[in-house]
């Protein structure tokens, strides 16, 4: 029984879906549904944090270590699902009778990130990220009165297929080198420098960066970005955006620590040059957009690569205490603001039976309308583009900083300038709001959706003026992996 303490916060959430699954085909409610994944997701957290305090790093049979690490990024997926659940309750009420499977996806996939974020083997790397992908899949194309968004949900089944196809057979090659599908004992049984060997490596490792680039949709595996996010329902949109990218980005890193893979100077020229792609396409793209979701997607997609940043930066053994702590926090602000952002897309569509208000049309005159969502919407779009008082900008000062020590000075420009890009688009968006137009009363904020956005909003600003108890808990944590 010892043993499988650690995993108390997947068990637990496991029975949660099993509950939720039984309740489901016993009693359609939607308040029910979304009631028992709440009080799961909340059991869930606590078991987290009582596993961080009461029981010490270690291996769960081969293939998953619990430890802060994991365990973080594990609590703050569990947060931002119960978000997902607060905002997406009054987004289905009015988009027909059986919406109750939302939510029964939702913890699905929520697990499979989870299971991502304490993988060390790459048998329980593809079964979380399988888990994670079949779940969204369906949560993409879920029915809203009878009308699929099956358009998006079918470039994303085909490629993603397509990148797990590459993971796949990477994870091969590295096996066919090594004989080990562990992290650490690839490491640890010597990893070929000359001859075949040396290209197995490298190729093996080349297709799963370009299958893990899909699933984080950096450039230039980005394409399919967009369009799913525009056709997805705009809380899938939001889960995207952050627990699915997040949990991968975690599983890449701790790859990565695991296995040294920072000693090859190829694979780390082609991480520069996919950071600073990312960085300038996503954000001159995003100049282009009149779709809200596009614009967020486009966003995510430089806000990565700015992450990237830090990535990188963890090569140099002088910077990687603060390259790690900086990718930790950035990400963690990350979080925070994009639910925030998508939270104010969906419920401003509560009452769009059809199709979601994202067009930025849709926002004119908002701060006349309904003042304090306005509010919540311009507290992320400023977070996101670094403003000071926010999370943001302690997360942007972080790479910064992360690539200053690590002296990657023309990924530093980029930074700067993609920042300065940007801040024009985010600020596009405000100006829309502030505009004289007429009034729109279908806009009301349910309590459980504008609750959830004002805590969303007190977080990042806390974490904005007062960061340093995270940051502490952040730097002991890098410490544990330099």
């Amino acid at each position: 029984m010892t043993t499988f303490l650690p995993l108390l916060p997947l068990m637990i959430l496991t029975g949660a879906i099993l509950v939720l699954m039984m309740a489901i085909a016993f009693m359609r409610n939607l308040a029910l549904s979304c009631g028992i994944s709440v009080i799961g997701l909340l059991l869930t957290l606590i078991s987290i944090i009582w596993v961080n305090l009461n029981l010490e790093p270690s291996y769960v049979t081969p293939l998953l270590r619990v430890d802060d690490f994991g365990l973080l990024f594990s609590g703050i997926m569990a947060v931002t699902a119960l978000f997902i659940c607060l905002l997406a309750y009054s987004y289905h009420q009015n988009r027909g009778e059986h919406q109750d499977e939302f939510f029964l996806l939702l913890l699905l996939a929520t697990l499979g990130a989870m299971v991502l974020t304490i993988s060390v083997h790459f048998a329980s790397f593809v079964l979380g990220l399988e888990l994670l992908g079949i779940s969204i899949y369906a949560l993409i194309s879920y029915p809203t009165k009878g009308v699929f968004s099956l358009e998006a949900a079918l470039k994303y089944l085909i490629l993603s297929g397509i990148s797990s196809a590459f993971i796949l057979f990477g994870a091969g090659l590295l096996y066919a080198v090594s004989g080990t599908l562990s992290f650490a004992d690839f490491a640890a049984g010597g990893i070929p420098n000359t001859g075949t060997g040396q290209v197995f490596v490298l190729a093996g490792s080349a297709m799963m960066l370009a299958g893990i680039g899909f699933k984080l949709s950096l450039v230039p595996f980005h394409m399919w970005t967009p369009d799913v996010y525009e056709g997805a329902p705009a809380p899938v949109a939001g889960f995207l955006a952050t627990i699915s990218k997040g949990s991968v980005f975690v599983a890449l890193m701790r790859f990565f620590l695991a296995v040294d893979g920072y000693q090859y100077d190829s694979i780390m020229t082609g991480l520069y040059w996919i950071a600073g792609l990312s960085m300038l396409l996503g954000n001159i793209l995003a100049l282009l957009q009149s779709s809200i979701k596009r614009l967020l997607a486009y966003s995510s997609i430089a806000q990565f690569g700015y992450l990237m940043v830090a990535f990188i930066a963890i090569s140099e053994l002088a910077g990687k205490h603060l390259a790690i702590e900086a990718a930790v926090f950035f990400l963690i602000a990350y979080f925070i603001t994009t639910i925030g952002a998508f939270g104010v897309v969906t419920i401003m569509s509560d009452k769009s039976e059809d199709h979601d208000l994202d067009s930025l049309d849709a926002y004119e005159g908002l701060f006349w309308q309904r003042p304090l969502l306005a509010a919540f919407m311009s507290i992320m779009l400023l977070s996101l583009a670094g403003i000071p008082l926010t999370a943001g900008f302690i997360g942007k000062f972080y790479i910064l900083a992360s690539g200053v020590e690590s002296q990657l000075w023309p990924l530093l420009v980029i930074v700067v300038i993609g920042s300065g890009i940007g801040l024009f688009y985010y600020l596009r968006v405000i100006y829309a709001m502030t505009k004289k137009a007429a009034a729109n009363t279908d806009i009301e904020v349910s309590a459980a959706g504008g609750w959830t956005m004002a805590v969303v909003t007190l977080v990042l600003l806390v974490l904005g003026v007062y960061p340093g108890p995270v940051i502490e808990w952040v730097s002991n944590m890098a410490l544990q992996l330099v």
